[in-house]
């Protein structure tokens, strides 16, 4: 897949383009629907599949102190695009400037400027340009004008809840990994990069591995998981604990792995953790072994759960 950073840096428009466009954060069953859509009218077009994308949210350009935490990084979006079948990812800088164009002149002075657009498909609630007043019905009408048909996708459910961006943000937040899975198509994910800690899981038996993550990403509820842990093309159970460490009077909010039946250097590697499932909530303890005995106890039903998963599916 191509990546393209902002569509004016394109030398000459894309030919034969089916267009979708969107946030895609999280690119969950929704996202997912609408790019298989555009994807299949490339093919019966011959044309290829641009996703026209934006960063940073725009929530976060034009209201900061309301912006949601992002379920996933712009890697991993990007991935996930990719993995979908579409041939050109546009990663758009949303700016305050860009925000006020007007409808219109985003489709015919900015879209079609760069863009030979055959098909667009969107989802069903699109809102974009100045006071977000563009929707599918305004792509509608200005295809008809320039030759090009417009598609909406949705609204797509998971047994009785609609798919949204939001709602999976509202589960992950609430610790309830499952739910989240259910409207994602895929177990919620943590990725980062594994950096040196306090250590103090070492000592009690059960070393860690520590999760640099980028700021404003999205993490689940204080509490202990068991999770996958994806490293180097291989698969280990582990128990993931997110939160402040209260037994030890911390105030830092951490995100620490302890992968089962694993002995290697995690330093400087990146690990991807799969959330499988809730153990409990974040718990003060009496002191180190009172902690330890607990942290027995989760990686017994941690192996109960992950076994019971893969037997289910």
């Amino acid at each position: 897949m191509r990546v393209i950073r902002h569509l004016a840096h394109l030398a000459a428009p894309l030919p034969r383009v089916v267009l979708t466009l969107g946030n895609f954060d999280g690119v969950h069953l929704g996202h997912q629907a609408i790019v298989r859509r555009a994807v299949a009218e490339a093919r019966a077009l011959d044309g290829q599949v641009v996703v026209l994308t934006f960063h940073p949210h725009p929530v976060a350009v034009l209201a900061p102190d309301r912006a949601p935490a992002m379920i996933q990084s712009l890697h991993d979006r990007l991935a996930h695009l990719r993995d979908l079948g579409a041939d050109v990812t546009v990663v758009q800088r949303f700016t305050p400037r860009f925000a006020a164009t007007e409808p219109e002149a985003f489709v015919r002075g900015f879209l079609q400027r760069h863009l030979e657009l055959r098909h667009v498909v969107v989802g069903y609630n699109l809102n974009f340009g100045r006071n977000r007043a563009g929707t599918a019905a305004t792509l509608r009408t200005l295809g008809a004008r320039a030759g090009f048909a417009v598609d909406d996708v949705g609204p797509v459910t998971a047994g009785e809840v609609k798919v949204s961006s939001s709602g999976v943000r509202k589960l992950v937040a609430a610790g309830d990994v499952a739910g989240a899975a259910a409207l994602l198509g895929r177990p919620f994910s943590l990725r980062g990069r594994v950096v040196r800690g306090e250590q103090r899981g070492r000592t009690l038996g059960f070393p860690t591995a520590n999760l640099q993550r980028p700021a404003g990403l999205l993490l689940p509820a204080d509490g202990v998981y068991a999770v996958r842990a994806r490293l180097d093309g291989m698969s280990h159970d582990a128990v993931l604990n997110v939160g402040v460490r209260p037994t030890f009077g911390e105030l830092r909010r951490t995100v620490e792995a302890f992968l089962l039946d694993f002995d290697g250097n995690l330093y400087g590697r990146w690990l991807t953790l799969d959330v499988v499932e809730r153990l409990r909530g974040e718990q003060r303890f009496a002191g180190p072994e009172a902690l330890r005995q607990a942290i027995v106890a989760d990686v017994a039903r941690a192996r109960d759960v992950l076994r019971r998963v893969v037997r289910d599916s």
